[in-house]
């Protein structure tokens, strides 16, 4: 890193009492959007279009922290075609339409995943001959790059490739109707097709699971820096890479310097990079509330400040606004058997700020200038 010291694997938590001064409270009506443009870079959130309409604290949190805005489920597969050919955006209309109005970005997410998808597409698929399959996969690119062209500025193209624990010597993810069809060859044919499709939009592929110092992230690493090899060397037009930045302190350690390290490799391809999904799963850290968002705090910052210390790194966004609209609640394996709140994002139940947006803001406000311009 250029400009921080790193910390050590352990000493993120251990400084986590009291609050460290980097991640001190910062005072400040500037939404977390403006924190990150005054070094070029942007901060959003994945909304909900009903959350949009019926909330108004929601609303009013969004219009007020963000310059790009993702939907958090209204562009797969699954609700936009849930018959062949007949398509509902109305959601994902809804959510463009707010970011236009509040002059943000958006992104798109997501054109082909594994996940998602409605359920008469995976048997089509299998029954299909190979230009059908083709076919159905190219489909949806065609129809969504299309009628979002010039307002959404860049896409999630291929999402979630990797999974070493399935036994492809690869890494790839086998259990996967695209890979099962087609092999690696499917990521190609998306990004061109995406390319054709709206030459303006930035291309991304993104994970999970890059960001832990475990075995497990360390062969997802690898798995993705060989597979950026094969695909950029066949010419496919990638344009950036997406880090989901699902962080899960209490289960899997993080080390600032692997993670630099991985980082730089990353923008040695050219590429640009950003953190699509933030959170911190906080279940496992200590009962109480304030000292869990002081660890919860102190670990965004030591990620966050390796993130933005890349200049390649061209925006943050987390996943979800507020502690109450998150999956981390719900989720079997991540919300607090208790019935509490997990507290992985940066706004209470309340919508107020918590020290998760303190971090937020120091790291944006000590961030070197991100290569490029943001509009």
């Amino acid at each position: 890193m250029k400009r921080r010291e790193f910390l050590g694997a352990a000493a993120a938590l251990a400084a986590c009492s009291p609050l460290p001064p980097s991640v001190a409270r910062v005072a400040s009506r500037d939404g977390l959007a403006e924190h990150a443009r005054r070094s070029g870079r942007h901060f959003g959130l994945a909304v909900k279009s009903r959350l949009l309409r019926e909330d108004r604290s929601y609303r009013t949190t969004a219009a007020r922290e963000c310059s790009i805005l993702v939907q958090e489920y209204e562009l797969k597969r699954g609700t936009t075609e849930p018959k062949p050919g007949k398509y509902d955006f109305s959601g994902a209309d809804q959510i463009i339409d707010f970011a236009q109005a509040h002059d943000m970005h958006a992104r798109g997410h997501t054109l082909v995943w594994y996940a998602a998808n409605p359920k008469w597409l995976e048997p089509a698929v299998k029954q299909a001959g190979k230009t059908e399959q083709r076919r159905l996969m190219t489909s949806y690119i065609d129809v969504a790059m299309r009628r979002y062209a010039g307002r959404i500025a860049e896409w999630d193209v291929v999402n979630e490739t990797l999974e070493p624990n399935q036994g492809r010597a690869d890494g790839m993810r086998a259990e996967n109707l695209w890979m099962q069809a087609m092999g690696e060859h499917y990521i190609d044919l998306a990004f061109h097709r995406a390319r054709a499709t709206d030459p303006a939009a930035a291309l991304y592929l993104g994970d999970y699971g890059l960001e832990h110092d475990s075995p497990r992230c360390e062969r997802r690493r690898t798995a993705m820096l060989k597979l950026l090899d094969r695909l950029l060397g066949r010419g496919v037009p990638i344009d950036a890479i997406g880090i989901q930045g699902h962080l899960k302190p209490y289960k899997e350690p993080f080390n600032q310097r692997q993670f630099a390290d991985f980082l730089q490799k990353l923008s040695g391809y050219g590429l640009k990079i950003a953190v699509t999904e933030f959170d911190i799963a906080d279940r496992g850290g200590p009962p109480n509330p304030e000292k869990r968002d002081r660890e919860v705090a102190s670990i965004a910052k030591a990620f966050l400040d390796v993130a933005l210390d890349n200049p390649a790194t061209q925006s943050l966004l987390c996943w979800g606004v507020s502690d109450r609209d998150s999956w981390l609640s719900r989720y079997p394996d991540y919300k607090w058997p208790d019935g509490q709140l997990s507290r992985g994002l940066p706004f209470d139940g309340d919508m107020a700020r918590k020290p998760f947006w303190d971090a937020i803001a120091a790291a944006f406000d000590a961030a070197p200038p991100a290569n490029g311009n943001i509009a």
